[in-house]
């Protein structure tokens, strides 16, 4: 199973209020796992970035000024995250930006069907506690020292930690043979593109199992003791 999760940094709170992505991170998982790989980016919103949103990201409009613009990251992010489910936390935040800017360059939306969205699992899970980003990593011990602004890609890898936790945890990984963990991700990455499934096969009985069958069902019907 590949997973994608995903974080974005924008202008301010709101695409209908003329609000722009500015951050664009992804994280990929297989199998709940993080393989290494994922798609980071800077986007150039073709606008002032307010004071207060400068204050949550770091990043401001002279840093800006010669980023990509979205159109010109497109591409690369749809290659990245193709068909695949993508974990969000508050999925409708995230969502509504980057369908307005896909919207706004006559792409194609992306349903919002496809997507989990890691606010509400923590809602369900922790009724009446925190469920921001950092409440989930202190209550689940990950490490937000790096964590001085809000950052798409840094927030990403941080949900997706806390996305395995909520459910459940980490699976131990079996190290055989002296291999490292990164081996084996790549491995299960190897698997995941090339796995062919097998066609449905009809199991029937032979003419003697049906028979044998039958001499069973009688003795059950003679008196025969279950046990």
């Amino acid at each position: 199973m590949r997973e994608i999760t995903f974080d974005t940094e924008t202008t301010g709170l709101s695409p209908d209020n003329g609000d722009r992505i500015v951050e664009i991170g992804c994280v990929e998982l297989i199998n709940k796992i993080r393989t290494g790989q994922h798609f980071h980016c800077y986007v150039n919103p073709e606008r002032d970035v307010p004071k207060g949103a400068e204050n949550v990201h770091g990043l401001s409009t002279a840093f800006l000024s010669d980023k990509p613009k979205f159109k010109d990251v497109v591409q690369e992010f749809i290659d990245f995250i193709q068909g695949d489910t993508l974990v969000i936390h508050n999925a409708a935040f995230d969502m509504k930006f980057i369908n307005w800017e896909l919207k706004n360059i006559k792409i194609p939306s992306l349903d919002f069907s496809r997507t989990v969205d890691t606010l509400q699992i923590a809602r369900d899970k922790f009724p009446g506690a925190k469920a921001n980003l950092d409440a989930l990593c202190r209550r689940f011990g990950i490490d937000l020292s790096k964590r001085d602004n809000h950052g798409a890609l840094l927030d990403a890898e941080l949900l997706a930690d806390v996305y395995i936790e909520l459910l459940g945890g980490k699976q131990a990984v079996m190290l055989l043979g002296g291999e490292e963990k990164e081996d084996i991700v790549a491995k299960k990455r190897a698997l995941f593109s090339s796995r062919k499934y097998l066609e449905a096969r009809a199991f029937e009985l032979s003419e003697e199992e049906a028979l044998s069958h039958k001499e069973f069902l009688k003795g059950l019907q003679g008196g025969g003791c279950w046990f």
